[in-house]
């Protein structure tokens, strides 16, 4: 379903056969996409209305805050997905239930069917993959580091800006957390689909080869930069200075 359209999921639900509806609370493979106001909400009421599991992923939205989106936005999901970032590099993810849900998986699987479910198997348990999570959580996505994090997130939307300001470009930045990113539109789109017509390949190229010149590696896709704990204030604005230079370059100043 289109992403922030409440009236499409609520056609959608009205037939009666959704199991569950599967989101990120923000978009973010097409670009940061975030959430209209009321429209989360919106998602809760009306899965609740029709007997709908929500499942929010926040293997990417974690960038939030220590608990994702679902903690800072007061979220109120049946089932919330992690991975990738728990781990620090090593395979691993995580997935939480309400109560509820997890009595109703309970009753409808046969004791000898437990280890067929698509849940265990030969990497469960991993103790390598536990033993990075433990360290991850606890030591390096910390609730002080994601505050430095965020800081220096807001200080590079805010160098952004500040070229987009002074060049005038229809360009806009948004920013999730930690997580923020640049993108061709005039404004902030509302779905994947307006995300991906305001995108631009050869264009990204060239930010991205000119953020290189200057000693910064962009993520290889869209224009999206993630503060870690080891970024510095240094770094995010050797990035401002690179694209106050590209975008008056553009422009031929």
């Amino acid at each position: 379903m289109p992403f922030n359209d409440v009236d499409a999921l609520r056609a959608a639900l009205a037939h009666g056969d959704v199991a569950a509806v599967l989101l990120e609370p923000a978009l973010t493979n097409i670009g940061i996409v975030l959430p209209e106001p009321g429209y989360l909400d919106a998602v809760r009421a009306l899965t609740r209305e029709h007997g709908t599991w929500m499942v929010v992923d926040e293997t990417h939205t974690l960038c939030a805050g220590p608990g994702g989106c679902t903690d800072a936005w007061g979220l109120d999901p049946d089932v919330v997905v992690v991975g990738k970032t728990i781990g620090g590099g090593v395979p691993c993810a995580a997935f939480g239930l309400t109560l509820e849900l997890a009595d109703a998986v309970q009753r409808s699987i046969e004791l000898e069917d437990i280890d067929v479910g698509g849940v265990g198997g030969t990497l469960a348990g991993n103790a390598l993959s536990m033993a990075a999570t433990r360290a991850t959580l606890t030591e390096v996505l910390t609730p002080a580091a994601f505050a430095h994090m965020e800081d220096l997130a807001v200080r590079w939307t805010g160098g952004v800006q500040d070229a987009l300001d002074a060049t005038g470009l229809p360009w806009h930045v948004t920013r999730l957390g930690a997580r923020a990113e640049y993108a061709f539109g005039g404004r902030a789109p509302r779905d994947g689909a307006e995300a991906a017509a305001a995108d631009d390949f050869a264009l990204q190229q060239y930010l991205h080869l000119q953020a290189l010149t200057h000693g910064v590696l962009l993520t290889p896709f869209h224009n999206m930069a993630l503060m870690s704990p080891a970024t510095t204030q240094a770094d995010v604005d050797r990035h401002s200075e690179a694209f106050a230079q590209a975008t008056a370059a553009l422009l031929g100043r």
